[in-house]
């Protein structure tokens, strides 16, 4: 027979290319024939391509008896090839697993270290708590093998079986601590002991206190770098706990950091270095400014080499660490970190939006914050990928000989796309600016108008959540929520500027006038009336009403959100809002009641009517109380209304006081001011508080009428078209600033201090160049830019706007100096700078108010980065759990050892114990109180008794013992005959001394 070779198999898998699966399974039958043959030759041979072939994903835990079979083989090579198809595929479950031990312990015992070699090597894939414990003593004696491979090997075997079996350290450690502490031990077999001491060492570091003389010599003398990762490691675990090594390893790091070539071994030491407490040193403050110094030039060089993005992300994650104790460094490389920003690997861009925010400052904020916003307006977004999204399926090919394994690897296409952000990143970016500016209750923010434009702009920048809309509902799916609480923070935000920050509750008021009319209008179509945003600025426009630019226009779109499909909890925002909005437009006093006036508002008041009363049916119970409130109050004010009679020229007239005081009042009061979160904790509950009395007696009759009536579709507003067509005409002023000025020219030169373009839309960048312009307009210093091009000067356009073609000398102002007073100068004055009458000041924010110990007035905001992130278990890449290892003890007098099973069975003990004394004592409770019982009805004395008993046992020493034992016994009581009490005989309670019963009958009775 011409049987298929392992080269034969392979040779013609690349042959099939495109009918690949058959010719497996071909080849998996041919296969299960041959290894069912008596040939040992044959059968290696079938067996080596079953593992060729499992290693594609065909199962091969059938032919487990015949890989035993060859795994018992003389021959070294098919022993090989049986050893290897065990590590393929036995499991710990698996059947045939139980006859490998006493092959395991025969291959251990042989005298040849290839053969020692392979049970050593196929043990930790196969290992199970009972087949360690039989194979630990053949085990053992290998470390003291003369081969240094085999004792490298046994070592990390024994750290293997300690995984599954801990008692496997037991007697394994005092034989790998001797290997350790053996100077002349293989370079090999010494590495391999650093590895496993390192792997025990971050459970239990104080057990490895005592070797840090020795781990020390070998990270100075060795020059294995690997083993002094390992070493670095480790000591970053000991340091905490003996703080004078600290001192010491200093100088051995500072070496290899100046010296080391290598990357990796450069961020170990860096990383050992923090994680060890070096820059927290106390007692060494100028050496440890000077290491976090080097620190930090060392990882700037790691991130600006090009064409590593490894080296970028593990120093971004070190500078992370670094930006806790020493920031003003770490904000001194903010041009790399930057860049990191702009990268092409969303990892990266992750980590370094994680620095920036530890780092930022007064000074630097605006430009990370443009920086951010730039990218999240200038970006792409990935598309999402739905609950039915698939991932297309694999085919497995094989590449033919002729074949480039380099074409194969690059042969899609280079091109280069722009990158788009998914919508988590972007989510994740917003939420880095919001905590950037709000944090120290925005100390590190100057300018509160540039951050109102800022966050208009996010408003319109966040994701757009997915929703699932009909013409009678809209709610949105789980996966959007994120998306909806971005747009929620961002108005949240907003409203606490409104509120904190007095000087520009005006603008931030007007902001959210803006985002809502704009939307109305149809000019921001990203945002729907689902969008958390509209509560926030709801409330805002409600709140702040006076402050508003067109009260009707904000009342326009208020009405026109609020007849739509929306959440019940935002409706109720909605309708207080209108209620204050309304209020305030139909309360001026000032204006005269004319005949104008009055009929503009009983339309108004209509308008109004008529979006209410479909919400006094509303099925939620606050929407209902609100609409039906402010409804009856609107139909009183219409006829207070009706009945006023305008003013005339003769007769002035007063608006009704239902109108200009009643409803006013009910909004005016004491100004509403942010709360600490922990304030509502310390608020005493009213003592004749009961919740679990209802509100009504019949409530729950009416919440099933409420349920069965029917809630009829909006009808069309018949005032739509009158209010809609006229406040088109009417919103010019609320048209975009770039709209009414002149055209730029494309060829226009950008100002010094541009950049705003790029991140802010253009209707917000012309509002602040005019708000820029009319601030500055006063200011000699300000060179105002121009529109028009050409050789002409600002001065000259300012001569010839004023003059006119020609030119007026005697029309250029001219500004008096007085050199005296300026030549000599006031003794008290101090010169100042010539500062800018626009120039902005540091403005007063308001804290949260709160009650006595109720915690921090003015928390901060708390976000991914300042929570304590919950630290994963380190898992192992055995895929075993290792976690018992940690509370096992390496000493061996026994000190601190704890045995779980002892401990049980310690635990049991004493509860066994405690039961017995528990019953001994009700026992001798109950003989007690009989024995009172008894002394109450015949008056006898019990001292009598002893004092016979010592007498009749005088002469007797045993009954003297026998005595004081009896005295712990229960005492027995007889009755009147002579005989034991029946009450006794229940409780189980035997007389121990049959002789003395007539003496103490004699003594009691």
């Amino acid at each position: 027979m011409f049987e298929k070779s392992l080269y034969d198999l392979i040779r013609g898998l690349r042959n099939h290319k495109g009918n690949e699966k058959e010719y497996i399974q071909n080849s998996l039958k041919e296969c299960r024939a041959e290894i069912r043959g008596q040939d040992m030759d044959i059968k290696a041979t079938a067996l080596l391509k079953l593992i060729y072939l499992e290693m594609f994903g065909h199962d091969m835990s059938w032919a487990s008896f015949h890989v035993l079979e060859v795994m018992s083989s003389a021959k070294y090579l098919q022993k090989r090839v049986g050893y290897l198809g065990a590590v393929q595929s036995f499991r710990p479950d698996t059947e045939v697993l139980m006859l490998a031990t006493n092959l395991l312990k025969k291959d251990l015992s042989s005298t040849s270290p290839t053969t020692i070699a392979l049970p050593i090597i196929t043990l930790p894939h196969i290992i199970t708590p009972s087949l360690a414990l039989s194979v630990l003593s053949d085990l053992l004696p290998r470390l003291t093998h003369s081969h240094p491979a085999i004792r490298k090997k046994t070592i990390v075997t024994l750290y293997r079986l300690a995984l599954v079996y801990p008692e496997t350290l037991r007697p394994a450690w005092p034989k790998i601590k001797e290997r350790l502490m053996d100077e002349g031990e293989d370079p090999s077999v010494t590495a391999a002991t650093v590895n496993v001491v390192c792997e025990l060492g971050w459970r239990r570091p104080q057990d490895f206190l005592p070797l840090a003389p020795r781990l020390f010599e070998l990270l100075v003398d060795s020059g294995n770098n690997w083993m002094a990762i390992k070493l670095i490691k480790l000591f970053a675990t000991l340091t905490p706990l003996e703080p004078r090594l600290a001192r010491k390893l200093l100088p051995p790091l500072t070496n290899i950091i100046r010296t080391t070539p290598a990357m990796s071994l450069l961020y170990e030491c860096i990383n050992g270095i923090i994680q060890g407490g070096i820059l927290d040193n106390s007692d060494d403050a100028s050496g440890s400014e000077e290491v976090a110094t080097l620190c930090v030039s060392k990882l700037r060089g790691m991130i600006m080499l090009e064409g590593d993005p490894n080296l970028k992300y593990v120093a971004l994650l070190a500078f992370n660490k670094i930006v806790l104790t020493h920031p003003i460094l770490v904000a001194h490389q903010e041009d790399v970190i930057m860049n990191c920003i702009d990268s092409g690997d969303i990892s990266i861009r992750l980590r370094a939006l994680d620095l920036v925010v530890g780092m930022v400052s007064a000074d630097n904020l605006m430009s990370i914050v443009s920086s951010l916003m730039r990218q999240l307006r200038t970006s792409g977004t990935a598309p999402a990928q739905g609950p039915d999204f698939r991932a297309s399926p694999i085919e497995p090919a094989a590449d033919s000989d002729d074949d480039s394994p380099e074409a194969a690897i690059y042969s899609g296409n280079g091109s280069s796309q722009e990158l788009l952000l998914p919508d988590e990143y972007r989510i994740d970016v917003i939420d880095r600016i919001l905590e950037m500016c709000s944090s120290n209750n925005y100390g590190n923010l100057i300018d509160f108008e540039w951050y109102i434009d800022i966050l208009v702009q996010l408003v319109r920048t966040a994701p757009v959540p997915n929703t699932v809309a009909t013409s009678q509902e809209s709610e949105f799916s789980s996966r959007n929520m994120a998306s909806i609480g971005t747009s929620e923070k961002v108005g949240i935000e907003l409203r606490n500027v409104a509120v904190k920050v007095k000087a520009v509750r005006s603008h931030a008021t007007r902001a959210a006038e803006s985002i809502l009319i704009s939307t109305y209008n149809g000019n921001a179509t990203q945002l729907t009336a689902g969008s958390g945003v509209w509560k926030p600025i709801s409330w805002m426009v409600g709140e702040y009403a006076a402050l508003l630019a067109s009260p009707d226009g904000t009342l326009t779109a208020l009405l026109n959100i609020s007849k739509g499909f929306v959440n019940a909890e935002r409706l109720v925002v909605y309708l207080h809002a209108t209620s204050k909005v309304f209020s305030y437009i139909a309360g001026d006093y000032q204006t005269p009641w004319t005949l104008e006036r009055k009929t503009m508002t009983s339309l108004l008041m209509a308008r109004v009517i008529h979006t209410l009363e479909p919400l006094a049916m509303h099925p939620d119970l606050e929407v209902q109380e609100r609409a039906v409130e402010f409804l009856e109050l609107l139909k009183v004010a219409a006829e207070a209304v009706v009945g006023q009679a305008p003013s005339i020229e003769e007769l002035g007239q007063d608006a009704p006081l239902l109108l200009t005081q009643a409803m006013p009042s009910l909004f005016s009061g004491l100004e509403l001011n942010s709360v600490a979160v922990g304030a509502q904790k310390n608020v005493p509950a009213p003592s004749t508080l009961n919740l679990d009395q209802p509100i009504s007696p019949n409530l729950s009759r009416l919440l099933q009428a409420v349920e069965s009536s029917s809630f009829d579709e909006t009808d069309e507003d018949e005032f739509q078209a009158y209010y809609h067509h006229p406040e088109t005409s009417a919103q010019s002023i609320l048209e975009p600033a770039i709209n009414r000025l002149h055209p730029t020219p494309d060829g226009a030169a950008h100002s010094y201090q541009g950049g705003e373009e790029s991140y802010l839309d253009p209707d917000i960048v012309a509002r602040r160049r005019a708000e820029r312009l009319e601030r500055n307009k006063d200011d000699p210093f300000y060179i105002a830019p121009t529109d028009t091009s050409g050789r002409s000067t600002p001065l000259h356009n300012i001569l010839q706007s004023n003059n006119g073609t020609t030119l007026d000398i005697d029309a250029i102002p001219i500004m008096k100096l007085d050199l005296e007073k300026s030549i000599v100068p006031d003794s008290h004055t101090v010169p100042k700078k010539a500062t800018i009458s626009g120039a902005r000041h540091r403005i007063q924010v308001a804290a949260d108010e709160t009650l006595t110990a109720s915690g921090t007035s003015t928390p901060r905001s708390e976000t991914e980065n300042d929570r304590l992130r919950v630290g994963r278990g380190k898992q192992s890449l055995l895929r075993v759990d290792s976690s018992h290892i940690g509370a096992f003890s390496l000493e061996e007098n026994g000190a601190g050892i704890v045995d779980f099973e002892n401990q049980q069975r310690e635990e049991a003990e004493m509860a066994t114990a405690m039961k017995e004394v528990e019953k001994l004592r009700l026992e001798m409770q109950r003989a007690s109180e009989r024995i009172q019982a008894a002394h109450g009805v015949e008056g006898t004395v019990v001292k009598k008794k002893k004092k016979k008993t010592k007498k009749s046992d005088a002469n007797s020493v045993v009954n003297v013992k026998k005595k004081k034992k009896a005295v712990k016994a229960p005492i027995e009581v007889h009755d009147a005959d002579g005989q034991p009490s029946a009450e006794a005989a229940e409780e189980g309670i035997k007389p121990k001394k049959r002789k003395k019963k007539p003496k103490i009958e004699e003594e009691i009775f």
